[in-house]
């Protein structure tokens, strides 16, 4: 008798932390639904149809991932991409790691030098990637101004097929070195002193207790920077839309900025979710391949 009437006076009140957590929760679930899951589906359907920006549109089926598939300007803007993601990463985090291990020391004044290298993280893009613009201009520029001091001719970086995607990938890297600078200041903080104790005791240099001691223990960080890098690199778009608009001879043109020109400016708005959703594709397929390529390198994490 005391069990039942234990659950019965439990129920009521279960029933009451319920209807309460979900009060608490609701705010968040309702935005999830609103400005998540409803515009995600309603941009996967319409990847499945030809939707102008004004008149009706029309069920077509798969026929725009066909049309992708055939698209060779497709192509070349996918291998834009990847190259600047492969220009991007590397460089973002050698750089970050580098100037991380000069400023993880206690030293007078460093903070200075930790505060003028994440300020550009905090730089509106726009306004970064406009300077960045004026810096390459081919006349006034301040870096062929500077080459004419030195008597060089200064290129025509922007305008240069050749010269353009790597013009906006050093723009790109020194915008947002500082963010993985700071998140490898903090790894390496967390290295315990006993093994570099027990390092020397060894023998062992500083160069073989760094690749011995502080980059394996630092891996997890550096799997972290790796995947955010990556998924950021493919996302590009501010830089390039402020800075060359894809030119010249489309040479810069990555994925983000093809989806934009043909949503807003063709309004081809079908073929873009169409698009939206291959570029969706590609980072979930690299993401889950690091993720699984992680027990191979990251440290204790082979077992996981």
């Amino acid at each position: 008798m005391s069990g039942k009437k234990t659950k019965k006076i439990k129920g009521p009140l279960a029933r009451e932390a319920q209807i309460t957590g979900w009060l608490f929760i609701s705010p968040m679930v309702i935005g999830f639904t609103l400005l998540l899951l409803f515009p995600m589906g309603l941009a996967l359907y319409m990847s499945f149809t030809d939707w102008p920006l004004l008149g009706s549109h029309n069920y077509i089926g798969i026929d725009n991932y066909r049309h992708i598939m055939n698209d060779a300007l497709f192509w070349q803007v996918l291998g834009n991409t990847v190259y600047f993601t492969v220009g991007l990463v590397p460089l973002n985090i050698v750089l970050a790691l580098l100037l991380a291990l000069l400023l993880a020391r206690s030293m007078r004044g460093i903070g200075l030098f930790r505060t003028a290298i994440f300020v550009p993280v905090m730089t509106s893009l726009i306004v970064w990637s406009i300077v960045w613009k004026y810096m390459f201009a081919t006349d006034s520029g301040l870096i062929n101004q500077l080459l004419t001091a030195l008597h060089i001719q200064g290129p025509a970086w922007l305008y240069d097929t050749k010269l353009a995607m790597p013009a906006v990938i050093v723009t790109s890297v020194l915008k947002n070195v500082g963010l993985n600078m700071v998140l490898f200041i903090a790894a390496l903080q967390q290295v315990p002193a006993s093994l570099y104790e027990a390092a020397k005791l060894d023998g062992a240099s500083r160069t073989r207790s760094f690749f011995n001691v502080t980059l394996p223990m630092i891996t997890p960080t550096i799997f972290l920077t790796v995947v955010m890098t990556v998924i950021g690199s493919l996302k590009v778009f501010g830089q390039i839309f402020v800075m060359t608009q894809g030119g010249p001879s489309n040479s810069t043109k990555v994925l983000v900025y093809y989806i934009w020109e043909k949503a807003f400016k063709l309004f081809q708005l079908g073929y873009a979710s169409a698009l939206a959703f291959v570029l969706f594709f590609v980072v979930l397929v690299l993401t889950l391949v690091q993720w699984q390529l992680r027990k191979r390198w990251v440290f204790n994490e082979s077992d996981a």
